[in-house]
């Protein structure tokens, strides 16, 4: 399998995390770049929407996005990060809440860094932050028992979240007011499988 990536993509790492911590091996990493106005032509070959990952099977069309992969790659190495009964459920809602962090984060940094400055409009970044911010309060206030259980897709997805925030949002200072998830996230980020996909560039 060949997996098209970018070392600064927070879905990307997603997919390396949930295979480190699964022990998946014998995935080829393909270097891919682009943005919404740019996008990588052979990533387009593969997924339509030119967004990565985009994971190339043998045996079947590519996958993509993020959360198909990791449940792809999870039902391929025994299931276990995706829990079966009613814990999966809220798993996969606290995967969609890191994602939904990670959505708007990146829209924040495509308007400063695509869109022209005198088209720039502040009023919708400011709105792109306030679904972090009223998503992080959820993380904090309802989510935190079940990311301090047992390990599980949602974890991972909200480490590589809060990740991406200190990347490229560090002057939000995502932690005040968040003790509970800052400390969670302080610990997990010490997992080898996190420090060995911490963003550069």
């Amino acid at each position: 399998m060949r997996l098209f990536h970018s070392p600064t993509s927070p879905y990307v790492r997603k997919v390396l995390v949930l295979m480190a911590e699964a022990g998946i091996g014998g995935v080829e990493l393909v270097a891919a770049s682009g943005t919404p106005v740019a996008p990588d032509a052979g990533v387009i070959e593969r997924n339509p929407l030119g967004k990565i990952p985009a994971l190339c099977r043998e045996d079947g069309p590519t996958l993509y996005d993020s959360r198909v992969i990791c449940q792809f790659l999870d039902s391929q190495a025994g299931g276990r990060f995706y829990p079966a009964g009613a814990r999966r459920w809220d798993t996969l809602t606290v995967e969609a809440t890191a994602d939904g962090i990670l959505d708007a984060a990146i829209l924040m940094v495509y308007e400063t860094r695509i869109r022209p400055e005198d088209k720039r409009y502040a009023p919708w970044v400011e709105g792109q932050w306030a679904k972090v911010d009223r998503a992080l309060d959820v993380l904090e206030n309802r989510w935190i028992d079940h990311l301090n259980g047992p390990m599980d897709m949602g974890q991972i997805a909200t480490a590589c979240a809060l990740g991406y925030l200190d990347f490229r949002h560090a002057s939000r200072e995502w932690r005040k007011g968040r003790p509970k998830l800052a400390a969670w996230y302080d610990t997990f980020a010490r997992r080898p499988s996190m420090q060995a996909t911490i963003p550069q560039g």
